[in-house]
């Protein structure tokens, strides 16, 4: 479908609006070439029980479990690049159409394609705490270790597991970073939600919570979801494709 007329809409209620914002999920990140979690076949959750290597208990009792399992991610995000849809929400910004980009993901593709105001609810893996001194390290002195097959970075200070700054299941979201993002949806007059199933707490609430304060909501997705039956604008498509044009369409192009 060509979906000229929600994309038009979608630009109209964007121009229009006082306080956007966009919530983006692993769906965003898809077109760079980073696998999601729950699509048949391709989706990380495949291949792999979450709470066996991506919970915050596996992984104080089996770390190396998830460093295995994690490896082959770490390399693909090192290699991605920003997509078109990264890009035009960096464009939605910087046009003032949008104020702010609260993600689920942990690649830092946004801030990479531009976006200023970037909220990462689950973490990110530019740094990494160790999980007996809580030393606080970047990444990128650990990576030799995290990439070494049946390798685990260990903290130079005390020899403890090093842990990414992702959270992972059973962790509290970073407070800071949702206050942040709470900000934001108390002030919203739209969302736009793009590449989220909407399936993961407490980040799915986020549209319930704009659209009960008489907010606005867009969603573009591959799949359905919840927030179908209340948006003013459903686009079922690709984002990298869709998103840049919205882009487009706000700037009057």
């Amino acid at each position: 479908m060509n979906y000229t007329d929600e994309i038009t809409r979608a630009a109209a209620l964007l121009r229009e609006a006082r306080h956007a914002i966009a919530l983006t999920g692993a769906g965003s990140s898809t077109p760079s070439g980073i696998p999601d979690f729950r699509s048949p076949e391709t989706g990380l959750w495949e291949k792999a029980n979450p709470m066996e290597v991506a919970s915050i208990y596996a992984f104080r009792r089996r770390p190396q479990a998830f460093y295995d399992w994690m490896r082959p991610m770490v390399r693909t995000l090192l290699n991605a690049e920003p997509n078109p849809s990264h890009l035009a929400l960096a464009e939605l910004e910087a046009g003032g159409w949008l104020k702010a980009v609260i993600t689920q993901n942990i690649d830092g593709l946004h801030q990479r394609a531009g976006s200023r105001e970037v909220l990462e609810l689950h973490g990110h893996l530019r740094e990494a705490t160790c999980i007996s001194c809580y030393n606080l390290l970047p990444t990128g002195r650990l990576l030799e270790d995290f990439l070494a097959p049946g390798g685990m970075p260990r903290c130079p200070a005390c020899g403890g597991v090093m842990k990414p700054n992702v959270i992972l299941f059973g962790e509290q979201l970073p407070i800071e970073v949702l206050n942040a993002a709470l900000a934001h949806v108390y002030q919203a007059d739209l969302m736009l939600v793009a590449g989220s199933s909407l399936e993961v707490a407490p980040a799915s609430h986020l549209p319930l919570e704009v659209h009960r304060r008489a907010g606005r909501l867009i969603g573009v997705n591959l799949m359905p979801t919840y927030m179908d039956d209340i948006a003013e604008v459903v686009i079922h498509g690709d984002v990298a494709d869709v998103l840049p044009r919205i882009a487009q369409a706000c700037a009057g192009e």
